[in-house]
């Protein structure tokens, strides 16, 4: 009789360990947003894997139905060889019934898991990976997006909103310049100002958005590395945060700026020779022009007039790397044709980028039935072009990314050192300090599904506290104190809430949310744009109230005390000669004397 071969006794990893090819994904969580005809239903998708053309292991995304059907069609163009899988049908009557919603989430989870678990797909799509995980906030998504939602209109709104602001720091930093002539920072002259507790809030408020602007460019990187080349866009991460973090520990924020330049100077050829080969190989059909409507202007077009200006003028002034050119320039001309150049030249980038979307929507490669979501626009008229192109853009990208990071990298030292420790402890601690801070950002950028949130986040708060700190500059607001500074900027965010509250009819949950602006700015509705009123109108009557209630309460004490009353002294201005940036220029300097209360919080 023939005994049997021994069996290899298998080790505990291989019993109790995860299995070489593991994946798991499940739609769960619908959530209907909006009111009225702006209704629709998100649904989670949450993927736990090992295969390695995924990028994360773990993640979680929302995407609406229109979402599924525009991915639908872009596989379908891409895979010819794969039977794509229908979708759940679409219901006309009682849409947002639980059963309705129900049975749509059962069809979309079979969709998924058939389209998923498909090996060809897995390794051939462009757009797998990024659907089911998440895109986030680059330029080459958010720019072409709002091309296929208001068309033209909202090109260069979102252009115009994004390279006009600049241009506040020529106006705004030879003033600032001359009351801080000794500063670097804006945060330098908040101190001077307001007091030392006024200058931490602006320095808090600065270094989580420098942190969230370091995700950006981090997560938009890796994505873009892994959309165009099939490849983990971890390793060009790493790649990039080593670099930078030695030329600028080792040169300071002096080799930020001519980094700067140069990196700036090849963008703009890189731009211009893809320019050229999309006028090349785009080929336009005329009748999608008119059939597209991106002629015509529209209600969030005009919306995004307002809000986009709002929201990333006010969120500049966060950027410590935009306020260290402006101290670093040595005279008010130079800062004004620098800022000029600069607005130019990136008004000229963003719009090239978001044509790149109304392209791909009359040249047919981005189908038009899908306005509500077009973030793989850009990627869906790339496809259509040749190799080299798509190399170009990767060294485009990686120049952007890295002439922003090192900025950010240099702005973080400098907030910090200067900021938080006075200028007290050795400037490689803080260097080392800033190291250990990209761990956390590199983590946040593999993971994070939705960075383009979290700036709106930073947009809205700097929307309430912007408009309260920049009263100060003027002369005739000398009684403008640190406190009405920070109540007001904290009370435009109260004021947000106030605002969801009588918009959403008392939905205290609907009012948290809209803080946190979960809806977008895209909504079809005004809760975005209502909220961008909100909290700048907001913020200055906290202020004025709160001005009102401390030189109240000065007065109150300065009777039970019988003590002068002081609050409304107007500071002593003297004349001196000023020679740090423009030969025998003269400045206005608030003096101190014993009565009058410069700097101070309260």
């Amino acid at each position: 009789m023939q005994s049997l071969p021994d069996a290899r006794q298998q080790s505990f990893e291989e019993l109790y360990g995860p299995p070489e090819n593991f994946l798991e994904i499940e739609v769960r969580n619908p959530m209907t947003h909006g009111v009225g005809r702006g209704m629709y239903t998100t649904y989670e998708i949450v993927m736990r894997t090992n295969i390695p053309a995924f990028k994360l292991k773990s993640s979680s995304v929302r995407r609406r139905y229109s979402e599924f059907e525009a991915f639908r069609d872009i596989l379908e163009r891409e895979s010819a060889r794969v039977t794509i899988p229908p979708l759940p049908g679409k219901v006309l009557t009682n849409r947002f019934s639980d059963d309705v919603i129900e049975h749509r989430r059962e069809g979309l989870q079979r969709f998924l898991q058939i389209v998923v678990g498909h090996p060809l797909l897995q390794t051939g799509s462009k757009v797998l990976a990024a659907f089911v995980q998440g895109l986030g906030a680059g330029i080459l998504f958010t720019y072409p997006e709002i091309a296929t939602i208001c068309g033209v209109q909202g090109v260069v709104v979102y252009a115009l909103s994004s390279s006009l602001p600049l241009l506040v720091f020529g106006l705004l930093g030879p003033i600032i310049r001359r009351k801080c002539p000794e500063g670097f920072v804006l945060t330098e002259w908040t101190r001077q100002r307001y007091g030392s507790i006024a200058g931490l809030f602006l320095s808090l408020c600065t270094l989580i958005t420098i942190f969230l602007y370091m995700v950006a460019e981090l997560s938009s990187l890796q994505q873009i590395v892994t959309a165009l080349t099939g490849m983990k866009g971890l390793p060009a991460v790493i790649v990039e945060c080593v670099v930078t973090t030695i030329y600028t520990s080792l040169g300071g924020f002096k080799v930020s700026f001519i980094t700067d330049n140069i990196q700036g100077a090849m963008v703009v050829g890189l731009i211009i020779l893809g320019v050229i080969s999309v006028g090349v190989e785009t080929h336009i059909d005329r009748s999608l022009i008119e059939q597209s409507g991106f002629l015509n202007s529209s209600l969030l077009g005009w919306q995004l007039v307002y809000i986009l200006p709002v929201a990333i003028l006010t969120n500049d002034f966060f950027l410590s790397g935009f306020w260290m050119r402006t101290f670093a320039a040595k005279t008010d001309k130079d800062l004004w044709v620098g800022v000029t150049v600069a607005s130019v030249v990136v008004c000229i980038i963003l719009t090239l980028v978001g044509v790149s979307g109304l392209l791909a929507a009359w040249s047919g490669a981005w189908p038009l039935s899908d306005a509500d979501d077009g973030y793989l626009a850009f990627f869906l008229l790339l496809g259509q072009l040749p190799a080299w192109v798509v190399g170009i853009v990767l060294v485009m990208v990686v120049s952007l990314s890295t002439a922003a990071f090192d900025s950010f990298q240099s702005a973080m030292v400098s907030t910090g050192s200067n900021d938080l420790f006075r200028n007290k402890l050795n400037l490689w601690v803080i260097r080392a300090f800033v190291v250990l801070i990209i761990v956390p950002v590199v983590v946040v950028a593999l993971k994070s599904p939705d960075i383009l949130q979290i700036f709106l986040i930073s947009d809205l708060v700097s929307a309430s506290v912007v408009p309260c700190l920049v009263i100060g500059l003027s002369d005739k607001f000398y009684w403008w104190r640190g406190f009405d500074f920070v109540v007001g900027g904290l009370g435009g965010i109260l004021t947000v809430f106030l605002f969801g509250l009588v918009y959403y009819r008392g939905d205290a949950d609907s009012a948290g949310k809209l803080i946190l602006l979960e809806n977008g700015l895209y909504a079809n509705d005004w809760s975005a744009f209502g909220a961008f009123v909100a909290a700048p109108i907001g913020g200055l009557l906290w202020g004025f109230g709160a001005c009102a209630l401390r030189i109240g309460t000065l007065f109150v004490l300065s009777k039970v005390k019988g003590r002068r009353f002081d609050a409304l002294d107007r500071p002593v201005s003297r004349v001196r000669s000023q020679h740090s940036y423009d030969e025998n220029e003269h400045e206005q300097v608030l003096g101190r004397t014993g009565d009058v209360k410069n700097g101070t919080f309260f």
